[in-house]
């Protein structure tokens, strides 16, 4: 049976994404972290678990010049995403692989920047997500091999950069210890008096910094009904996150 998608904008409607109907979809989180991603013009990036490539499109839309590799293992997925970069005139200046981006035999050459939105959980952890959603919710890896494996595909100064549940955070910071350095923590609240849910991660090739706690981003207002316009901002690709110097 053909799946059954739907076509959404992003960005204010600079950007148009088929994506399933059912199953994972564009998300919040999806945009944080392209808003999180460091990029120049010129630069070479690699999205990790690209999906329909929605996050890769929405850093390609405010950065001129810059390229881009998705690596998607679904194959049903990668398709999606290399139908999403020809709708969005974006065929010229990134590409789909289909393939597991954790494994040995990526032949491209380092990057400028690695991010990615990987899978939150291991199998049993919490509830079980429909079959639709499984492979984007439950991983047979752990974080540290997705940081093993992509940290190998950095320049020396470049950046990972990824989203993740904020109670994995040690599990993350353990990984990154002695691999990555400068790393920056951005938690990411529903709202100003609720704890984090989220958060943002970034750590750099080479880099001897200490760690950074920042202030972090509310989502919503007092009433939990509108973003805050720092998140509107952000969600709407019309400012970029700013970490710390």
């Amino acid at each position: 049976m053909e799946q059954e998608l739907t076509e959404d904008t992003l960005l204010g409607g600079r950007l148009r994404i088929r994506q399933p109907k059912h199953g994972y979809r564009v998300n919040v989180d999806t945009l944080l972290l392209a808003a999180a991603v460091e990029a120049m013009p010129g630069s070479r990036l690699l999205e990790a678990g690209c999906g329909v490539g929605a996050a890769l499109l929405a850093v390609a839309a405010r950065t001129e010049n810059a390229s881009f590799v998705g690596v998607e293992r679904d194959a049903n997925m990668a398709a999606i995403a290399r139908e999403n970069l020809a709708m969005n005139g974006m065929s010229t200046r990134a590409e789909i692989v289909t393939g597991d981006v954790l494994g040995r035999d990526a032949n491209h050459p380092p990057f400028d920047g690695v991010f990615c939105n990987p899978p939150f959980d291991a199998e049993g952890d919490g509830r079980a997500p429909s079959q639709a959603r499984r492979h984007a919710y439950i991983t047979e890896q752990t974080i540290e091999r997705w940081v093993i494996a992509l940290a190998d595909r950095l320049k020396g100064g470049a950046a990972l950069t990824l989203i993740h549940r904020a109670h994995k955070l040690p599990e993350i910071l353990a990984a990154l210890e002695g691999r990555l350095g400068g790393v920056q923590v951005l938690p990411v609240r529903p709202s100003a008096d609720a704890p984090a849910k989220r958060v943002l991660v970034q750590a750099r090739k080479g880099s001897r910094a200490p760690l950074k706690l920042l202030r972090g981003l509310d989502l919503h207002d007092a009433s939990g009904a509108k973003y805050t316009p720092e998140a509107e901002a952000l969600l709407r690709g019309d400012q970029v996150l700013t970490w710390a110097d």
